[in-house]
């Protein structure tokens, strides 16, 4: 069955451009949002939105993710210092750890075994998050939300 997925972290605010955001945390993105931008009443998108994406082709969840936290490791002081600020200003997820998942998507997306690690590439369908994946979301106060989609 063919599986795309790609992973982000995220912090999002309805006060807080994209642009402050990266000012604080001293890290580029790879994607943002501006709230309002594509729709002002109501607003759409709801809020801003910055993110550091995975989204190489053929890789676990698992290592999508710790891809992007090899990336924002070094700057967890100051991710953790956001979030709190975010979180006490504003109510919601703001830090979210976000897996989306496309089941059956033949046009854009290699064939995965649901089998073990076959010699076309690893197998997609299973995933885990290690202490040390939980241990940063933990210190960050992101939750975890998995999107899954089934295009068949």
């Amino acid at each position: 069955m063919p599986v795309r997925q790609y992973v982000y972290f995220g912090l999002f605010s309805e006060r807080m451009s994209a642009v402050e955001m990266t000012a604080w945390l001293g890290v580029e993105p790879d994607a943002f949002t501006v709230r309002g931008s594509r729709r002002r009443e109501p607003a759409v998108p709801v809020r801003h939105a910055w993110k550091v994406e995975c989204r190489e082709d053929g890789l676990p969840v698992d290592e999508q993710i710790s891809r992007i936290l090899m990336r924002l490791r070094p700057h967890l002081d100051k991710i953790a210092e956001l979030s709190e600020h975010l979180n006490e200003e504003e109510a919601g997820n703001r830090v979210v750890l976000q897996v989306v998942r496309y089941f059956n998507d033949e046009a854009d997306a290699p064939d995965a075994d649901s089998s073990a690690e076959t010699t076309e590439g690893p197998n997609l369908f299973g995933w885990h998050l290690g202490h040390e994946i939980m241990t940063f979301m933990s210190m960050v106060g992101a939750v975890l939300d998995v999107d899954e989609y089934d295009l068949s």
